[in-house]
């Protein structure tokens, strides 16, 4: 895809939970077309390969892949100091790493409910504690990762929902608090965007149907269209822009 061109951010260090798939590989690919140094972490090692040789051979510069379950801060922080010593300070962050597993609410257990908030809240509060010491001395721009989901109040995953809802109080408390420094905090709230991983489980004829005749404008929402709000919010064409929640949902209600 061809994305708009934002110049301040080429060369610039960007930090991407979940990376390797999804919408987090649309970010990756965006951002390095950018001419922007591009880290991510991600499980799956093979579709991670793949995207960096996709990727170089695109923007002519090789994203840095680490493994790193973001369950395990003490490793999810060794990822970001790794990407430190190779790529210089990190000055944009983008949690976007999530599961949105299905569940029931009866016998879902203490062990399960922790999984989901070790996977989709807390993370992103230890990221930014990391990047911290670059951002205060360079500034920098954090972006959220959300989900509409929880402006919905969507049912069958209450962990996940849960965990959305609060990140977006965690992203205003971050705002608030960073702010002094010259370090904005966003959040981007995509709709139902038709990943491979929702085509194969849940994306029937039946379902995108519904989903489209909630949204005001009639078109599936991809990963791009996601990209290309994170690459307005972490660029100075929002330098007064923080503590704010930008929904792409094509209007859904």
């Amino acid at each position: 895809m061809h994305y708009p061109k934002y110049h301040d951010l080429g060369d610039k260090t960007v930090f991407i939970t979940g990376g390797g798939s999804g919408i987090g590989a649309s970010f990756v690919s965006a951002f390095a077309q950018q001419g922007a140094k591009v880290a991510f972490v991600s499980l799956s090692r093979e579709p991670a390969e793949a995207l960096c040789d996709a990727v170089e051979k695109l923007a002519g510069h090789r994203p840095l892949y680490v493994r790193c379950d973001i369950r395990d801060i003490a490793a999810l922080q060794a990822a970001m100091e790794k990407t430190r010593s190779e790529f210089g300070p990190v000055r944009i962050l983008i949690n976007n790493a999530a599961r949105d597993n299905r569940h029931e609410i009866e016998g879902f257990s203490v062990d399960e409910w922790d999984s989901s908030l070790n996977t989709n809240l807390r993370p992103h509060f230890f990221t930014v504690q990391a990047a911290l010491p670059d951002m205060k001395e360079h500034a920098g721009s954090i972006i959220n990762v959300g989900s509409n989901s929880a402006i919905l109040g969507l049912a069958g995953y209450a962990s996940y929902v849960t965990a959305k809802a609060g990140i977006v109080g965690l992203t205003k408390a971050l705002a608030r608090e960073l702010g002094p420094f010259g370090i904005r905090a966003n959040v981007l709230i995509p709709g139902w965007v038709l990943t491979e991983r929702q085509k194969k489980l849940w994306a029937t004829p039946e379902a995108i149907e519904e989903c489209l005749a909630q949204q005001s404008l009639k078109t599936t929402i991809t990963e791009e269209d996601v990209s290309n709000s994170a690459l307005f919010l972490a660029s100075d064409a929002s330098s007064m822009i923080t503590g704010q929640s930008l929904i792409i949902d094509g209007g859904r209600v």
